[in-house]
């Protein structure tokens, strides 16, 4: 199967919320980040969406907090991961911030969520500036969208010159604003519906028990997947996850039982330079 038409695996193995509380075998350091990254990566991962931590665990945008992250990450696995650090405000972070880091940082790709990085036209002319930047340095953004109204915002900022990129990578999240935080495979729809923009490369990552059945439709619809402890604990079937890595097995699983083959890390860089 042509990398293409492969569907790609990045798992979210914390965020910037949870605790060793809500789960055992949330990583926090350099070094648990690397073991989840390398069991992910057997699991049929082909990215890690990291986020890092201070010395009382809670969230963190620090340059070398996250060197010292993907320095492990990267002992671990190489080159066999696109590894990608997240800009999240978590409230605590202004936008020149939150830039200033990911600068600071030179990952090799990054996620920015639009609503933060935009909090109102005001930032436009900065946040293209800064997206200027990120293309020089080769550093890959995923533009995050909360609503299809924000998919919608994205693709006019892009007529109007102010995406430097031809096709941005977007991921959609499901579910973040619905009662109890719980995603539905509906959920998809309305970004998907008539008349909305549509990306080259697009991911779904969704809250909830139902975090598989979300990906597999995305997966279905064309679209590529974001499981892990960061969105959800639980498998399927309703027991909770031993670790991240049987999040990816089970979606894993679920697109093979659909037909669709899984990319690799360098498959994905592929599918992101188009």
């Amino acid at each position: 199967m042509p990398d293409q038409n492969r569907v790609a695996i990045a798992v979210a193995p914390n965020g910037g919320r949870r605790m060793k509380a809500d789960h055992p075998a949330l990583p926090t350091t350099p070094d648990e980040l690397a073991l989840v990254a390398a069991a992910s990566l057997e699991a049929g991962a082909a990215m890690i969406h990291v986020h890092v931590r201070d010395d009382d665990g809670r969230h963190l945008l620090d340059a070398e907090a996250y060197q010292a992250a993907t320095a492990a990450i990267r002992t671990s696995v190489g080159d066999r991961l696109v590894l990608q650090i997240t800009s999240e405000a978590l409230g605590i972070y202004r936008p020149e911030q939150q830039m200033q880091v990911v600068l600071e940082a030179r990952p090799e790709a990054v996620s920015l969520a639009l609503r933060e990085l935009l909090p109102d036209q005001t930032h436009e002319a900065g946040f293209a500036s800064f997206l200027e930047t990120l293309r020089r340095e080769k550093i890959t953004p995923q533009i995050i969208l909360y609503t299809p109204e924000e998919a919608t915002y994205l693709a006019a900022l892009a007529g109007r010159g102010l995406i430097p990129f031809d096709n941005p990578a977007v991921l959609y999240v499901l579910g973040r604003y619905t009662v109890g935080q719980k995603s539905a495979p509906a959920d998809l729809l309305p970004f998907l519906a008539p008349g909305r923009p549509s990306f080259g490369h697009w991911m779904v990552c969704a809250f909830g028990g139902q975090e598989t059945a979300c990906v597999a439709t995305a997966a279905l619809l064309g679209g590529h997947a974001r499981v892990g402890f960061e969105n959800n604990l639980f498998l399927p079937d309703g027991t909770q996850a031993s670790g991240n890595q049987d999040l990816v097995a089970a979606a894993r699983q679920a697109f093979e039982a659909c037909g669709l083959a899984v990319a690799d890390a360098d498959a994905l860089r592929g599918q992101w330079a188009v």
